[in-house]
């Protein structure tokens, strides 16, 4: 999740009329302090006094051997979980009841990424089935499916095992069909999932690919042919949100507006069905409230020092909600929302106040 980008977008100047936030949009919290389904079972009462309407959340599991593992992070691989395994954790969603965070999801990364899009498949077809049904059986609005290559460079053609005998189209037509199957594991156990998308086709787009032939050279020049076969087996009960994480640094509202243009239409060249992709799509944005921290420092005292002071970040946030088709989602690193910790009381209200528009 550390991606900048330096984006030049034709900005049109068009009159922002006043508006009232449909009660459909909402917030979702999303960092560093990302809960398991334990810690949101005891504090679940606590994690409603924050103004959020959703968080993203793990899944951790008890391994064979006693050792912790985490469906995060070791589903996308070789080894098979099983319904025993993750029955501790749909447990604790069952007896986690919120009238306020209504919108959680479940995170799901290409973790470790050590399986070739030629290898067998099943495991990570497994695994994806039985996130979806903790999802389900939670109550859970669905999948937050983390598409950076944290380890393996699976959607970097040069990266793939066999790019020196195989074509990257028959690469890409891989990759398709393992989207097919992914889509079709995640819709067997929760026909209306939502599909969180961290990247979609428009990574590749700010990459470099204008259209789909500079693809081959693209970091993520794979991702596309991935959700294609989504969109393939996509049904009408199903949602595919792009949480559209180049936002993160956003202040202004023409951003957010070429953001949706960028989504809606600049994409298009790197979709193979432009009708489905239309049909399905729900524009979302990301925002890092504390920005680069790590470079730029995040001071809890003096606010009007930090890459979003409170008022920005409030304007940013109405901005991002005012364009969303449903969701935007708060990223932070240093900040500790259900402690808070490193969280000045400013920018609760700064939500708030930009939820209530």
């Amino acid at each position: 999740m550390h991606f900048c980008w330096s984006l030049a977008i034709v900005v049109l100047c068009l009159p922002v009329l006043a508006q009232t936030r449909p009660s459909n949009k909402k917030v979702i919290e999303f960092g560093w302090d990302m809960p398991d389904t334990a810690f949101m079972r005891q504090h679940i009462a606590e994690m409603e006094k924050r103004p959020f309407d959703g968080c993203v959340f793990r899944v951790m599991y008890r391994k064979s051997d006693g050792r912790i593992g985490s469906l995060m992070s070791e589903a996308w691989g070789r080894e098979k979980l099983t319904e025993a395994q993750l029955a501790p954790a749909i447990d604790d969603l069952k007896h986690t009841h919120s009238d306020r965070l209504t919108d959680n999801f479940l995170r799901l990364n290409v973790q470790p990424g050590d399986v070739d899009w030629f290898d067998v498949f099943s495991a990570v077809v497994n695994n994806a089935r039985l996130a979806a049904k903790v999802a389900r059986e939670g109550n859970c609005a669905g999948i937050l499916f983390d598409t950076e290559m944290y380890s393996a460079q699976l959607w970097t053609y040069a990266s793939q095992r066999d790019a020196k005998t195989k074509s990257f189209d028959a690469y890409a037509a891989q990759v398709r069909t393992r989207g097919r199957e992914f889509m079709t594991a995640l819709q067997t156990e929760f026909p209306n999932i939502k599909v969180f998308l961290t990247y979609g086709y428009s990574l590749p787009l700010v990459e470099g690919a204008k259209d789909a032939s500079k693809l081959p050279q693209i970091h993520y020049g794979l991702l596309p042919a991935f959700l294609d076969g989504m969109l393939d087996v996509a049904n009408d009960k199903t949602k595919i949100i792009d949480g559209f994480e180049i936002s993160y640094g956003w202040k202004q509202d023409s951003e957010f507006d070429d953001g949706v243009k960028m989504m809606r239409k600049g994409a298009l060249p790197l979709v193979a069905n432009p009708d489905k992709y239309a049909h399905f799509l729900s524009s979302g944005f990301g925002l890092w409230l504390d920005r680069d921290w790590q470079k730029l420092g995040w001071n809890t005292k003096d606010v009007s020092k930090n890459y979003f002071p409170p008022e920005v970040f409030e304007n940013s946030l109405r901005s991002a909600l005012r364009h969303s088709d449903e969701y935007v989602w708060i990223y932070t690193q240093k900040v500790r929302w259900w402690n808070l910790q490193n969280l000045p009381p400013a920018y609760l209200k700064a939500i708030e106040d930009a939820k209530r528009e």
